[in-house]
């Protein structure tokens, strides 16, 4: 009896050891498999409202120097003026040229660099801001009307921009308003003592059926005498 008592406890133990073993390798592997599990982040506050972006400042470039030469042409002839234009040099290649344009110019005009001749013509009489002129001739057709027409000009190569005012006027000589070419408002009057071949007065105030019966008054009264001296 004393040998299975013995043989029971040791079998008890080694079942306890086995127990013992198996609880320790299962939570060996719980820790491995939580070291290897990656941990879900934690979301983040999002910041909210807009952020106002800095205006940019813009520069105003002035107006650029405009000339024409004439600034003043007839109405009813063809014209040709120069336009003169204090365009800037640009820089990084572009050309030293211009465009003008006007409802008075029967084409756009081209404008390129001037002759910096103190002898050139037409010259500019206008303070340059330290930049060479460009120049072109246009062209103004006969049918445009008296007025004023505007020049505007661009810089092609910096895009600068002016602008000039075209006066179209009448001639000097206007056969509108020359008196040589009226009619006479009345007859001229003829020569001679007697009123016979006058016209008359308009300031007079009798008619002329008036002086025809008088003249016939008097010579029937002329008439009469004559008779009566003869009889």
């Amino acid at each position: 009896m004393k040998d299975g008592a013995e043989w029971g406890a040791a079998v008890l133990r080694v079942r306890r050891v086995a127990y013992a073993g198996a609880i320790v390798m299962i939570g060996a592997v719980g820790c491995s498999a939580s070291a290897q599990t990656t941990p879900t982040p934690t979301p983040s506050a999002s910041a909210t409202g807009s952020v106002s972006a800095t205006p940019t400042a813009t520069v105003t470039r002035k107006p650029i120097l405009v000339e024409l030469s004439p600034a003043k042409v007839t109405a009813g002839e063809t014209s040709k003026v120069w336009i003169l234009a204090n365009c800037p040099v640009p820089s990084g290649g572009p050309a030293h040229t211009g465009t003008a344009t006007s409802k008075a110019f029967i084409n756009g005009v081209s404008l390129t660099t001037a002759p910096t001749s103190s002898t050139a013509t037409p010259a500019p009489t206008g303070t340059a801001a330290g930049n060479p002129w460009v120049r072109g001739e246009a062209q103004v057709s006969g049918t445009v009307k008296r007025g004023t027409y505007l020049v505007e000009v661009k810089c092609d190569g910096t895009n600068d921009t002016g602008k000039a005012t075209l006066r179209v006027v009448s001639a000097t000589a206007d056969t509108s308003d020359d008196s040589s070419t009226k009619a006479p408002t009345k007859a001229p009057r003829a020569g001679g003592g007697g009123t016979f071949g006058k016209d008359v007065d308009e300031g007079s105030g009798m008619p002329v059926g008036g002086v025809l019966v008088g003249a016939a008054v008097l010579a029937a009264a002329g008439l009469l005498i004559k008779r009566r001296v003869r009889g």
